[in-house]
């Protein structure tokens, strides 16, 4: 029997971590972001010009490369979308994995890795329509 043991959950949050995310916005710590935006553990990068992940390019993974990642949790709205093969082919040609879903399972997953310590980057494409 154990007695006089107190039991508490012990969170790190020594990254930027997410607290909510759907198809329109993504609310990292405590601010709200409405336009697509990229993640890593220190930083927000604002206003990534990815709207749809129809419209995404092996051009647009070049500001995610850029950041010298392991691994790439591509977040495509309301449901997970996978882009181009040519997209696909230009994290694959670089060694860095990649993995679609939908915003809320990026979101989750992100809190996870980026929990863990790993160098993970975190794509949301947003939408600006409701």
């Amino acid at each position: 029997m154990l007695s006089g043991m107190e039991l508490n959950l012990e969170s790190r949050r020594d990254f930027l971590y997410v607290r909510r995310a759907d198809a329109h916005a993504v609310t990292v710590a405590d601010r709200a972001f409405t336009t697509s935006l990229l993640l890593t553990r220190e930083q927000v990068i604002e206003g990534w010009d990815v709207s749809d992940i129809a419209a995404m390019t092996p051009a647009h993974v070049e500001s995610i490369t850029a950041l010298h990642p392991d691994v790439v949790l591509l977040g495509t709205g309301a449901r997970q979308v996978f882009p181009s093969q040519a997209v696909l082919a230009a994290f694959l040609q670089r060694g860095i994995g990649v993995e679609v879903m939908d915003n809320a399972a990026a979101a989750r997953t992100w809190d996870i890795l980026a929990g863990e310590g790993r160098n993970v980057v975190a794509a949301f494409i947003l939408c600006d329509r409701p």
